[in-house]
């Protein structure tokens, strides 16, 4: 008996990385597992290994690693950006165990570049398989979590999403992703005001870990010494305690890396700075905006900056 014994999940991106981490680690509590995966390169260019569901492909390498531990799961080659196809999988998890209980947002892929340098078709992209990436799936699993509610039946929806320190804090080079991963920081506290009414608890994890995505931007020059402390399924635990019907937390986003955890503070109202019952004189708006800063906590620095 797991702590996610019987309950059905969706882990997207799961075909390497973090996303294979927690699909393990889910099973491995008892969970039956949506191993979702595209098959797609590290910059979202074609398949490298055949169809995203075929023999071979990282998706199916994953689930006969479930299987072979005893667990149960299937294959799934959504594009979890595309609207149909997002639904299309959320459908399979329901009509292979009867029912969807936990949702994990992870899939997404980078493409670089300097904000002044920018494509628009880098911009694009970038913030679809992200941003569109996470919402797809989760509009068509409150879909299914709201129909249950309200047919009265007691509903322990849980979705995970998946930030980044770069959507916290900014990263140089990294303005698309960033600003997608940021998006999906606020998407939690957005979506889980929201969705409390109908059983489904929504938090997010900006995980520290070393995969394909990450390696060639920060852990390029790491020591040998570093890599299992950037072990990605060191994240995978809060990942699972998150979507399991043990989770009595909502609307929090978590950094997690190694054997540590912290919880994330957003934007707040800063000290205000006022001239009383009457509009601002031009002339008096950049003392005030000073005064108002000296008042708050200094930003945490951009990545890489």
């Amino acid at each position: 008996m797991g702590i996610c014994d019987g309950r059905v999940v969706i882990v997207t991106g799961a075909g390497r990385g973090l996303g294979k981490a927690h699909a393990l680690a889910f099973a491995a509590e008892g969970a039956h597992v949506v191993v979702n995966d595209l098959g797609v390169g590290r910059e979202g260019q074609d398949p490298d290994a055949g169809p995203a569901s075929g023999e071979g492909s990282p998706a199916h390498e994953v689930v006969a690693e479930i299987e072979a531990m005893g667990g149960e799961a299937i294959v799934d080659g959504a594009d979890v950006a595309d609207w149909d196809q997002a639904e299309a999988m959320v459908a399979a998890a329901v009509d292979r165990w009867g029912r969807l209980d936990t949702l994990v947002c992870n899939a997404g892929f980078l493409r670089d570049r300097m904000l002044a340098n920018m494509s628009e078709e880098e911009w694009d992209s970038v913030t679809r398989v992200h941003l569109k990436g996470h919402f797809a799936p989760a509009r068509h699993a409150i879909a299914h979590w709201r129909d249950r509610s309200k047919a009265g039946e007691d509903v322990a929806g849980r979705v995970v999403m998946t930030s980044s320190g770069a959507g916290l804090m900014g990263s140089i080079g990294q303005g698309n992703y960033a600003a997608a991963k940021a998006g999906i920081a606020l998407l939690v506290v957005q979506a889980a005001a929201e969705w409390g009414r109908y059983g489904v608890l929504v938090n997010g994890v900006a995980p520290d870990a070393r995969t394909r995505m990450t390696e060639g931007v920060f852990y390029g020059d790491a020591p040998e010494s570093d890599w299992d402390a950037k072990d990605p399924a060191n994240v995978s635990p809060l990942m699972v305690w998150l979507g399991s019907g043990a989770c009595d937390v909502t609307g929090r986003v978590f950094e997690a890396t190694a054997g540590q955890l912290n919880v994330c503070d957003g934007w707040q109202h800063g000290p205000v700075a006022s001239v009383g019952e009457r509009r601002f004189e031009v002339g008096e708006v950049g003392e005030a905006v000073h005064r108002s800063i000296a008042g708050a906590p200094d930003p945490a620095p951009v990545f890489g900056s």
